[in-house]
């Protein structure tokens, strides 16, 4: 992991004398993510460490903040990607799903701050961040009886709120920051397709249900294709780093079939298995679906502190009927509440409801575990002032559309 080291006497102090910003070492920043503190703030695995020595063609930056961060006196931190503009000495900077820190406070230019002037005098010309919040949530028992031809998630009212996050979404409008991709999940809206990361995931809550309650919390259709794959001798494994050949060829079929492309290499697979469970042995894992000694499903979960993600999922194209990504999720969904995890992440959905459009089948899928459909606060930028920050952020983004 390369990294664009500030010497801490140049780095600015907050207004609060008892609050400092520094560049820290990966030691540090693991150690406080696992303490009671860093834990409390439910940082996602693409806020680790490790997730650096995954995206290749970007320089990295550990930075945390506190009393005394370099004696890992930490009340949050930040792994920030930072990508060099073609002929410049200049560096867009992202913070995938951060910083890791804590919304609730009201007083965040303590902290924002002196990030921002950090990442400005390190070379950077404009910022895009990932607050944690949530926005909106919607029950999935809500949402399936509503779906129809040019509905979308933003026409329906929501079954919760948060108020942090329309609070945090305030405060950053204020202090110029835009919500990438706009506001709007309605007919109108784009809702979120200017974000790198999905603005709207599937979450099944975990904390205080036992697996009946989970296996209760299934839809009729769910629970039997479970059933149906245990019939048919539907086998699910933790498989390991040999079998993530087939995986990716899976991956493709799947693509192909769905139409999408998500455009990554099998050595891009293969790297973020290795250093993911090189920084905690089974932070990443990859389960498969045999059926009649085949391969017919895969899938990856990632857990971090007491969350989990499915990550990546890909299936063949014959033998569906055996129900082997069912199998799978619910094998993944046992996992994840046996370490504890208090959410199980089935990360991006469409916006849309309608079931005529070919994305809603992936929303109708993930429904049927009967969670929840939650609005997270989506990504935001600003440029780091100036006209000519300015001018190389729109030109920036120019670039990247033609990418």
């Amino acid at each position: 992991m390369s990294a664009l080291l500030v010497p801490p006497s140049r780095v600015p102090q907050p207004r609060n004398p008892g609050m400092a910003l520094r560049t820290i070492t990966a030691e540090t920043y693991r150690a406080f993510l696992a303490s009671p503190a860093g834990a409390a703030l439910g940082a996602g695995f693409l806020q680790c460490p490790s997730w650096a020595d995954v995206k290749e063609g970007w320089r990295a930056q550990l930075l945390g903040w506190g009393p005394d961060p370099e004696a890992g006196q930490l009340t949050g931190v930040a792994l920030v990607l930072l990508r060099q503009f073609p002929g410049t000495r200049k560096y867009f900077a992202y913070l995938p799903e951060g910083p890791v820190a804590d919304w609730n406070d009201p007083d965040v230019d303590d902290w924002l701050g002196p990030l921002l002037e950090h990442l400005r005098r390190a070379g950077a010309f404009a910022v895009r961040i990932g607050p944690s919040p949530a926005y909106r949530r919607w029950d999935a028992a809500l949402l399936k009886p509503l779906a129809g031809p040019g509905r979308r998630l933003g026409d329906v009212l929501a079954s919760e709120v948060d108020p942090l996050g329309t609070a945090v979404a305030e405060r950053l409008r204020a202090r110029g920051w835009r919500r990438c991709g706009g506001e709007g999940t309605g007919a109108n809206g784009t809702g979120g397709d200017g974000d790198a990361q999905p603005r709207h995931v599937f979450q099944v809550p975990l904390a205080g249900r036992t697996p009946e309650d989970l296996w209760s919390g299934l839809n009729q259709e769910w629970r039997r294709n479970v059933r149906r794959a245990r019939k048919e001798g539907v086998e699910v494994v933790v498989g390991s780093a040999v079998e993530l050949p087939e995986f990716y060829r899976l991956l493709g079929i799947t693509e192909r079939r769905d139409g999408f492309r998500l455009g990554r290499s099998l050595a891009y697979y293969e790297r973020q298995y290795a250093v993911l469970n090189a920084e905690e042995p089974g932070r990443m894992k990859l389960y498969l679906a045999r059926h009649r000694g085949e391969i017919l499903a895969a899938h990856t979960m990632i857990t971090v502190g007491r969350r989990a993600w499915y990550q990546t999922g890909a299936s063949a194209d014959h033998r569906r009927e055996v129900r082997p990504s069912n199998a799978l999720q619910w094998r993944m969904l046992l996992d994840a509440h046996a370490l504890g995890a208090d959410v199980y992440d089935m990360r991006g959905v469409p916006s849309t409801l309608d079931p005529e459009e070919r994305t809603y089948g992936l929303l109708r899928w993930k429904l049927g575990t009967g969670g929840q459909v939650v609005e997270t606060l989506g990504e935001w930028e600003r440029a780091l002032g100036g006209s000519a920050n300015h001018a190389l952020h729109r030109a920036f983004q120019a670039y990247l559309n033609r990418r």
